[in-house]
Protein backbone atom coordinates (compact mmCIF):
# COMPACT_ATOMS: atom_id res chain seq x y z
CA UNK A 1 0.00 0.00 0.00
CA UNK A 2 2.66 2.38 -0.98
CA UNK A 3 2.30 5.85 -2.13
CA UNK A 4 2.48 6.13 -5.76
CA UNK A 5 4.39 9.53 -6.74
CA UNK A 6 2.06 11.53 -9.31
CA UNK A 7 3.46 10.91 -13.05
CA UNK A 8 5.14 13.70 -14.95
CA UNK A 9 2.07 13.95 -16.94
CA UNK A 10 -0.16 14.82 -14.58
CA UNK A 11 2.04 17.54 -12.64
CA UNK A 12 3.05 18.73 -16.02
CA UNK A 13 -0.40 20.04 -16.94
CA UNK A 14 -1.04 20.96 -13.76
CA UNK A 15 1.74 23.40 -13.57
CA UNK A 16 1.34 24.34 -17.16
CA UNK A 17 -2.03 26.12 -17.06
CA UNK A 18 -1.64 29.62 -16.23
CA UNK A 19 -4.17 30.55 -12.97
CA UNK A 20 -3.81 34.55 -14.10
CA UNK A 21 -6.81 35.01 -11.58
CA UNK A 22 -4.98 33.99 -8.90
CA UNK A 23 -1.17 35.82 -9.95
CA UNK A 24 -3.50 39.35 -10.47
CA UNK A 25 -5.16 38.96 -6.61
CA UNK A 26 -1.38 38.91 -5.60
CA UNK A 27 -1.00 42.41 -3.90
CA UNK A 28 2.89 43.59 -4.27
CA UNK A 29 4.26 46.54 -1.93
CA UNK A 30 5.64 49.24 -4.15
CA UNK A 31 8.61 51.54 -2.54
CA UNK A 32 10.41 54.03 -4.34
CA UNK A 33 13.78 55.51 -3.26
CA UNK A 34 14.91 58.67 -3.51
CA UNK A 35 18.15 58.42 -2.02
CA UNK A 36 20.14 56.99 0.75
CA UNK A 37 22.35 58.31 3.99
CA UNK A 38 24.59 56.93 6.96
CA UNK A 39 24.21 59.07 9.88
CA UNK A 40 25.39 58.13 13.28
CA UNK A 41 22.46 57.17 16.21
CA UNK A 42 23.55 59.53 18.44
CA UNK A 43 22.53 62.22 15.46
CA UNK A 44 19.43 59.99 14.81
CA UNK A 45 18.11 60.54 18.29
CA UNK A 46 18.77 63.41 18.39
CA UNK A 47 16.55 64.87 15.11
CA UNK A 48 13.21 66.67 15.88
CA UNK A 49 10.64 68.01 13.54
CA UNK A 50 11.97 69.96 10.64
CA UNK A 51 15.45 67.83 11.28
CA UNK A 52 16.61 67.45 7.00
CA UNK A 53 18.82 64.27 6.39
CA UNK A 54 21.16 64.71 3.48
CA UNK A 55 20.51 62.02 0.80
CA UNK A 56 23.70 60.73 -1.44
CA UNK A 57 21.53 61.82 -4.17
CA UNK A 58 21.13 64.69 -6.72
CA UNK A 59 17.78 66.56 -8.05
CA UNK A 60 17.32 65.19 -11.65
CA UNK A 61 18.89 61.71 -10.95
CA UNK A 62 16.40 58.62 -11.36
CA UNK A 63 15.10 56.86 -8.33
CA UNK A 64 14.97 53.20 -7.38
CA UNK A 65 11.57 51.33 -7.91
CA UNK A 66 11.09 48.25 -5.55
CA UNK A 67 8.25 45.60 -5.65
CA UNK A 68 8.32 43.94 -2.13
CA UNK A 69 11.69 45.44 -1.22
CA UNK A 70 13.64 43.74 -4.70
CA UNK A 71 14.52 46.72 -7.41
CA UNK A 72 12.86 46.26 -10.48
CA UNK A 73 13.07 49.34 -12.37
CA UNK A 74 14.13 52.88 -11.82
CA UNK A 75 12.28 55.98 -12.40
CA UNK A 76 11.90 60.01 -12.78
CA UNK A 77 9.64 62.12 -10.49
CA UNK A 78 6.94 63.71 -11.75
CA UNK A 79 4.68 66.45 -10.50
CA UNK A 80 1.72 67.66 -11.29
CA UNK A 81 -0.49 69.54 -9.84
CA UNK A 82 -0.83 68.43 -6.42
CA UNK A 83 0.10 64.62 -7.47
CA UNK A 84 3.08 62.69 -7.47
CA UNK A 85 3.94 59.91 -9.59
CA UNK A 86 7.27 58.11 -10.72
CA UNK A 87 7.49 57.08 -15.03
CA UNK A 88 9.34 54.24 -15.51
CA UNK A 89 12.62 54.71 -17.26
CA UNK A 90 14.48 51.60 -17.70
CA UNK A 91 14.89 47.83 -15.87
CA UNK A 92 16.62 48.17 -12.46
CA UNK A 93 20.62 46.51 -12.34
CA UNK A 94 20.09 44.79 -9.05
CA UNK A 95 24.16 44.94 -8.43
CA UNK A 96 23.97 48.68 -8.53
CA UNK A 97 21.19 48.98 -6.06
CA UNK A 98 23.28 46.57 -4.05
CA UNK A 99 26.36 48.96 -4.11
CA UNK A 100 24.31 52.01 -3.70
CA UNK A 101 25.03 53.07 -7.31
CA UNK A 102 23.08 54.35 -10.11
Amino acid sequence: MGVRPASRKALSSVWSVPHVSQVKAVNVEIQVVLGRATIPMAQLLRMGRGAVIPLDTTVNEEVWILANNHPVARGEIQIAEDKIAIAVTREANVYDYMAGGA
